[in-house]
């Protein structure tokens, strides 16, 4: 069963991660449908290069309620009958999952669903916030949950599975999992529905035990779409584009954001950025935690100083990646300053039969 939710996986993550043009009139059709379902008219069509651009442009011929803006999207009306259409849905589905299939639920919501949900908040999530103005988000709001390719998943790997449904039930299921094969997110309004393209270009990594993935490019933008939009990441952290196509130890010591510097270290490596910045040695110990490995104490600022250190395990290509923790500037041993990392005294860590 586990190599079975396995393949739902990919499947699945592979509607999320798509490339292709979207086929618009599968969308159109269900999206049409879904309309009729809670009594209103199909709508018109507007579609859109990018998420971006939906939640940044009015389409032709819309004149805006102020209540019909992006960043009021959790008051528009047609969401809100969405996502009650949703979750009687679901409501109804898990009687008959929870009921008599109570393992087998459990194992598709670990396999598929949980790790499908933190691929879309590791990739394509990321694209919105990167708007500005009325185009900046929660990317955790109700609307995009609905949206997500996870609980879609989950119940299609249980029917999958041998879980049945009744009739309608599965006519809804499909209904909602058709936009996700079938083209990026899409806003409702009661004439107009914006539906976006999806991105022409994805990278990414795993990341998880799960198969989950991230979006990671040391070289380029991780993510873009036809219009330009894109999104630079670093092992699933957003950053702006300087980080990986310029990475410079004078930016470093300019940027606020403690993640951001974080990561334009690690594209330098933290040995070349040590040197190019001149940081001054205070001190090198044996790491006991990790036998083999030294730990290396640096000054980085005042009243701060940086601990380099060897991970206790390998990463996915074999490595052990080296990495960078600020510490407090008292801490003269590495030692202590490593079980401080830990919450440990330097005594304590100094006992750790091996960091992992």
């Amino acid at each position: 069963m586990q190599r079975e939710a396995a393949e739902i996986r990919a499947e699945w993550l592979g509607h999320l991660l798509s490339t292709a043009p979207a086929d618009r009139p599968a969308a159109e059709a269900a999206i049409s449908e879904l309309y009729r379902l809670i009594g209103f008219e199909p709508p018109r069509f507007h579609w859109v290069a990018s998420p971006i651009a939906a939640l940044e442009t009015v389409p032709p011929g819309l004149r805006l309620r102020a209540a019909e803006t992006a960043d009021r999207l959790a008051e528009w009306p047609l969401p809100l009958h969405f996502r009650r259409q949703i979750s009687e849905l679901t409501t109804r589905l898990d009687v008959t999952a929870v009921r008599d299939h109570p393992a087998l639920d459990r194992l598709m919501g670990q396999l598929v669903r949980a790790p499908i949900a933190a691929s879309g908040n590791g990739t394509l999530a990321m694209v919105l916030g990167s708007g500005s103005g009325s185009a900046r988000f929660r990317r955790n709001g109700p609307w995009y949950s609905a949206l997500c390719a996870s609980w879609s998943a989950h119940y299609a790997a249980l029917r999958t599975s041998g879980v049945e449904y009744a009739r309608e039930q599965n006519r809804m299921l499909d209904l909602w999992a058709t936009p996700v094969r079938s083209c990026g997110w899409w806003w409702p309004r009661e004439h107009v529905c914006v539906v976006s393209e999806r991105p022409v270009e994805i990278h990414t990594e795993v990341w998880g035990d799960e198969g989950q993935v991230r979006l990671h490019r040391p070289d380029g933008p991780a993510l873009r779409f036809a219009d330009g939009w894109d999104v630079h990441a670093w092992h699933g952290t957003k950053v702006p584009s300087w980080v990986i196509d310029d990475p410079d130890v004078e930016r470093i010591a300019r940027e606020t954001n403690i993640e951001v510097r974080r990561c334009a270290i690690e594209k330098i490596g933290w040995g070349d950025y040590i040197d190019r910045a001149g940081l001054r040695l205070v001190a090198t110990a044996p790491d006991p935690g990790n036998p083999g490995s030294e730990l290396r104490l640096y000054d980085l600022r005042e009243r701060t100083r940086v601990l380099l250190a060897v991970n206790g395990s390998t990463e996915r290509d074999g490595h052990r990646r080296r990495y960078g923790l600020t510490v407090p500037g008292a801490f003269d041993d590495p030692v202590a300053a490593a079980g401080w990392t830990y919450g440990l005294s330097g005594d304590q860590y100094s006992r750790l039969v091996r960091r992992t």
